[in-house]
C-alpha cells in the first residue's frame, strides 16, 4: 500500500455512479480532487507517492520536483498528457489502460450511424413542427432512409476498436474495408486511402493524432467521398478539419457526420461544426467511451496496475 496518493480529475471519470472502494484501499491518504488546474498540480502532487490522471498534464518540471513519487496510472488509453522521458529518467513507472471502452464506443458508433442513416433528428424535428400531424398519409417521408445492409463500411485504424466496429457492421450485412495507415507500407489487406474514400458508404476513424493523421480527412479527401457517404470520428479531434466539413455538408458534398470529438475540448472559444445551420450533422460531447461499465473497468484496471506494481510485476507499463 502507497502512504499517498493523490487522484487529479476524479470527475472526468465519475459522475458519482462508480464503486471506489478497491481502489481507495491502495493508498492510506488520498488527495481526490474532481478537477485540477495546471497552477494546482504541484502542490498536489508534491508529496505523493502515487499520482492517478485521466487528462491532467504532468510535465518534467513537476515531475522532477516529486522525490517521493513511484507511480504514476494513467485513467486513460493515451499517454500524451505525461512527460514520458523525464519518467523514464528520474525512474518513475508509468501505466495506461487498454480497451476497456470497446464496447462503449462500437456501440456509439453505431448510435451515430443508425441515426444518420434513418434520419432520426429531421423526423423528431418534423413532428415537434407539426409536419406529421398535418400529412396526408399514416406515414411521412420527406426524408430518405437507408439501409446498412449491403452498404459499405469504410475503418481507418484496425485496432481494438475498428475491429470492434467491423465486426458490428458485418453483423448489419455490411462489407467491411480496411483502410492502408497513413505513413504506413502496402498490405494485400489493406486498401490505400485514396482508393477506400470513393467506394465506402460509411467511413469510421480509429487511429491516434499524429503528425501523420492531422487533418488527414479534409477538402480533398471529403471530395473524395461519395455525396451520401457519413463520416463518423470517435477517435480524435484534429484528425478531420473542421472546417472543411461544415462546408461539404452545407453544400451537399456529403451525406452526414457523427463527430465526438473536437480539436479543443471543450469548445470554449466556439467551433464551425457547432453551427446550427450545418445540416446532417451530430457532435456528441466526447461521450463515446463513457457508458458507466466502461468507466467502472476503467477504475477496476487502474486499481489492478497499482497492486501489480506493489507485487513487483509489470503490467500495462508505458515506461
Amino acid at each position: 500500500m502507497f502512504d499517498k496518493g493523490v487522484f487529479l480529475d476524479v470527475g472526468s471519470v465519475d459522475p458519482s455512479d462508480i464503486v471506489w472502494s478497491p481502489l481507495k484501499a491502495m493508498a492510506r491518504h488520498w488527495g481526490w480532487h474532481r478537477a485540477t488546474a495546471s497552477r494546482q498540480t504541484m502542490e498536489r502532487i508534491i508529496d505523493a507517492e502515487l499520482v492517478i490522471s485521466n487528462k491532467v498534464v504532468l510535465d518534467h518540471s513537476q515531475l522532477i520536483a516529486c522525490r517521493n513519487l513511484k507511480l504514476i496510472c494513467i485513467a486513460a488509453t493515451g499517454s500524451n498528457n505525461v512527460d514520458l522521458e523525464a519518467a523514464a529518467e528520474l525512474g518513475i513507472a508509468v501505466t495506461n489502460v487498454t480497451g476497456y471502452a470497446t464496447p462503449s464506443v462500437v456501440q456509439h458508433v453505431f448510435s451515430l450511424i443508425l441515426s444518420l442513416a434513418t434520419q432520426q433528428q429531421n423526423y423528431q424535428k418534423a413532428v415537434t413542427r407539426g409536419d406529421w400531424q398535418r400529412a396526408n398519409h399514416f406515414c411521412f417521408l420527406d426524408y430518405p432512409i437507408w439501409e446498412l445492409s449491403g452498404k459499405c463500411m469504410g475503418i481507418l485504424g484496425y485496432g481494438e476498436l475498428g475491429r470492434g466496429v467491423g465486426r458490428l457492421a458485418k453483423a448489419f450485412g455490411m462489407n467491411v474495408l480496411v483502410a492502408q495507415r497513413p505513413g504506413s507500407g502496402p498490405s494485400p489487406e489493406r486498401v490505400p486511402l485514396d482508393e477506400l474514400l470513393p467506394q465506402v458508404d460509411v467511413l469510421s476513424l480509429h487511429v491516434p493524432l499524429t503528425p501523420n493523421t492531422r487533418n488527414l480527412i479534409g477538402t480533398r479527401e471529403l471530395a473524395l467521398m461519395q455525396p451520401h457517404a457519413l463520416l463518423i470520428n470517435t477517435a480524435r479531434g484534429g484528425i478531420v478539419d473542421e472546417s472543411a466539413l461544415a462546408e461539404a455538408l452545407v453544400n451537399g458534398k456529403l451525406g452526414g457526420a457523427g463527430i465526438d470529438v473536437l480539436v479543443a475540448e471543450p469548445p470554449v472559444d466556439g467551433n464551425p461544426l457547432l453551427d446550427p445551420e450545418v445540416p446532417n450533422l451530430i457532435v456528441t460531447p466526447h461521450i463515446a467511451w463513457a457508458s458507466r461499465e466502461a468507466r467502472q473497468r476503467l477504475v477496476d484496471d487502474v486499481t489492478v496496475n497499482i497492486q501489480a506494481f506493489l507485487a513487483g510485476k509489470i503490467r500495462n507499463r508505458v515506461v
